[in-house]
């Protein structure tokens, strides 16, 4: 069974059921804590009563600095929101690792975002070293990747489009909400991969909602293609991809096809202005809620609450 580790301004602590045993180590980083795993099943095996979770103020259990790598267009359902057709290549790209905030941080959205969207995503936190040129077996998974983690893929979709430009549009402070637990993961659990189901609300309001069988590209394929030309490091934080859901829809093929043909400036103007009657995009107070897991709860990672606020 795997192990929900949290971590608060006061340490790392193995979470229980409501309750929560602190971890007995000197780790300051989550690559720390990874290399001391003695100390968390120490915890987890202790009689401790431990402190009530509720209690407590998590912070991601992800530390930064680290690499943050993202994976594009990575869901069927995603996919065909998105107006993509036929096979979709495996494509990756950075956030700033000054992005990832606590999992019940305030989302602040610029002055100049307008379009602010959400994106589910399974985190992989890596293990151990991926060396370029590594080759990922499924059976290998259990080597490189240590555990899991909720993560928001926030994005601005407004910059994105008009830049094509991904690192900026979901790079911002607050922009990769994470945890609120770190998932460590025994063997035998990455057999139940696939059954976990990734869910987002906004206001109460369920967006998205699929299973990992929905994703193109898994986890370790996309470790093998990654490490064509990029290293990672225990610590380090790779998003998966996210569902069908998200409030940017592609435009019909009609319009598409008709916006091809006009200056750009003429083009965005007319795709965010039928954009400003979409009401699924982010607004000063809603509340996302975020949660991944497997049905029989054999893992869960916890539930992600975030509020969106506009910046000062």
């Amino acid at each position: 069974m795997s192990t929900n580790v949290l971590r608060t301004a006061d340490g790392w602590w193995v979470v229980r059921d409501t309750r929560a045993v602190p971890v007995d180590t000197k780790a300051r980083t989550t690559a720390e804590l990874l290399a001391d795993r003695a100390a968390v099943r120490e915890a987890a095996g202790s009689g401790e009563t431990g402190t009530p979770v509720a209690d407590m103020v998590a912070l991601s259990p992800v530390t930064t600095p680290c690499r943050v790598v993202a994976q594009m267009v990575n869901y069927r359902s995603h996919a065909r929101d998105s107006g993509f057709t036929g096979d979709i290549p495996a494509t990756f790209f950075r956030k700033a690792s000054g992005s990832v905030s606590g999992p019940h941080d305030t989302v602040v959205r610029p002055s100049h975002v307008k379009f602010l969207d959400y994106e589910v995503e399974l985190g992989l936190v890596m293990g151990a070293p991926l060396p370029v040129g590594t080759v990922v077996e499924e059976r290998d998974l259990p080597s490189y990747v240590a555990g899991l983690v909720v993560t928001n893929d926030v994005s601005a979709r407004d910059v994105q489009l008009t830049k094509t430009q991904f690192y900026e549009s979901k790079s911002y402070p607050t922009f990769t909400p994470t945890g609120p637990y770190l998932a460590l993961l025994e063997p035998d659990d990455f057999a139940h991969l696939l059954d976990l189901r990734l869910k987002l609300s906004v206001n109460g309001e369920l967006r998205q909602d699929r299973t990992l069988s929905d994703m193109i590209v898994r986890p370790a394929q996309a470790l093998t293609l990654l490490a064509r030309f990029q290293t990672l490091d225990p610590g380090d934080l790779l998003l998966t991809g996210t569902p069908g859901g998200t409030a940017l829809k592609a435009p019909p093929k009609a319009v598409e096809k008709i916006g091809v043909l006009l200056p750009p400036a003429v083009k965005w103007k007319a795709f965010f202005k039928t954009q400003a009657r979409n009401p699924h995009y982010l607004h000063r107070g809603d509340l996302i809620t975020a949660v991944i897991a497997t049905p029989d709860g054999r893992i869960d990672l916890g539930e992600q609450r975030t509020e969106v606020a506009d910046a000062n």
